[in-house]
């Protein structure tokens, strides 16, 4: 089941922040930015929606947002337990889903260089890769999918 996030699930989602992008510090010689992210603000702006199973036991989060536009696809995390469940894919869809309920044509993201699994996933999932720039210290892969 896909939900809006509360403030109660903060906890839940830093910690599944760590755990999803933790394995990316050596490479990238720094955390990724989702470990920092102000979720709070993010959850409060409506923009994150976790994933749970059955039984109500959260597995993952996604956030997203609506700018210029566009449908921006911002984070997509999962607890190392959930990875290869199909669930990660399941919250694309649900952004995806999200975009066109608000009448915008086009999903954006960007992922690391370091994130190699994704620069396969996002084309596989219909994505296109328009820019790679280098921002804030990181460097980025620009994608989006046209709906």
């Amino acid at each position: 089941m896909i939900r809006p996030a509360t403030l109660d699930d903060l906890p839940l989602l830093r910690d599944c922040a760590v755990q999803a992008f933790s394995g990316y510090r050596l490479d990238m010689g720094q955390d990724p930015a989702p470990m920092h992210a102000d979720y709070a603000a993010l959850v409060e702006a409506g923009d994150v929606h976790v994933i749970e199973t059955g039984d109500g036991r959260f597995q993952g989060f996604i956030a997203y947002h609506a700018e210029a536009g566009a449908m921006h696809l911002d984070i997509v995390a999962l607890l190392p337990t959930a990875a290869g469940q199909g669930l990660g894919r399941k919250l694309i869809e649900h952004c995806e889903k999200a975009a066109r309920a608000d009448g915008l044509e086009t999903v954006k993201l960007y992922t690391n260089v370091k994130m190699e699994a994704n620069l396969t996933l996002y084309p596989r999932l219909g994505y296109v890769e328009t820019a790679r720039k280098s921002e804030d210290g990181f460097d980025r892969v620009y994608f989006e999918k046209r709906l």
